[in-house]
């Protein structure tokens, strides 16, 4: 009897050890992922039902997560208590000035990376890849001396111009550059496409989902940017959300956290309403560019 003719019989018990394996590795799997969302959820969860509370409910122990009654004064307290739309406005002035000069000049450094010839352009990735490793704390002190110098302490463009670029945008759009189809880019070129035009009708329309992913990326962390809005503006005209949010907690009290729980849930809804927003046109774009032939 030869070798082959004796592990013949092995072979079907293993294949039957592989998928006994595989249920316990698909349920491992979403015992994982459900933990990571019960963590993730846990605390927005209470953060929303914390906001409809009294305070004896709040520090009522056991914890009760459903209010007894739904109080929504807290938010009309939350809104009155500071100048809530005053900061709102401001959120959204930065938020959009500051993502849009984000998302223009991660494309257009991107593009120049990777369609345009111009000498040591390896070198300048280079500088653009140590520029991700540079901590934006360490660079907090020149840009708020550069700031002062030029007298934009509580204004707009104080706030959103030191912010608007960044490595990350330009590395990421590169590299989503470089996996198009030449063929559709020297298509373009033949056809008498300028640079603008190209960039516009062809790449742009191509990188939908990387060009989403990046404006949503961006829209977040202007949103919740907390620590240079917070060195820059010292009076409610020009103070954003996530500092006001800290302001009103120190109006309201530590004892009063169902207004502040009320005003974190007013902060964070137009974060939310826009992932939801962006996750439909990323997966939109993922699924048609896996069915174009």
């Amino acid at each position: 009897m030869t070798t082959s003719e004796l592990s013949l019989p092995a072979r079907p018990r293993r294949l039957a050890g592989i998928r006994a394996a595989l249920p316990f590795r698909t349920l491992a799997a979403y015992a994982v992922l459900a933990l990571a969302v019960i963590v993730i959820v846990l605390p927005l969860v209470w953060m929303l039902t914390a906001s409809l509370k009294t305070r004896q409910e709040i520090y009522t122990l056991p914890v009760s997560w459903f209010p007894e009654t739904f109080r929504w004064e807290n938010y009309r307290q939350a809104w009155t208590a500071v100048p809530f739309e005053r900061f709102f406005i401001n959120s959204v002035v930065t938020t959009v000035a500051g993502s849009g000069l984000e998302l223009v000049n991660g494309v257009l450094t991107a593009y120049a990376l990777v369609f345009l010839p111009f000498p040591k352009k390896n070198l300048i990735f280079l500088f653009v890849i140590a520029a991700l490793m540079v901590p934006f704390q360490v660079t907090i002190i020149p840009n708020y001396v550069l700031v002062a110098d030029l007298g934009w302490v509580n204004t707009y463009q104080g706030i959103v111009i030191p912010g608007a670029a960044v490595a990350f945008g330009a590395f990421l759009m590169r590299q989503q550059f470089l996996s198009l189809p030449r063929e559709v880019i020297e298509a373009a070129r033949i056809d008498g496409a300028g640079h603008l035009r190209m960039l516009w009708s062809i790449i742009l329309p191509m990188s939908r989902p990387a060009l989403v992913t990046f404006a949503l990326i961006s829209i977040v962390a202007k949103w919740n940017d907390y620590l240079w809005p917070l060195l820059v503006t010292n009076n409610d005209q020009h103070m954003t959300l996530p500092v006001g949010l800290t302001q009103l907690q120190h109006s309201e009290g530590s004892s009063e956290w169902g207004v502040v729980m009320a005003g974190a849930v007013m902060v964070i809804t137009p974060v939310l309403l826009i992932f939801l927003w962006a996750q439909r046109h990323i997966v939109e774009g993922l699924t048609a560019g896996s069915v174009k032939g």
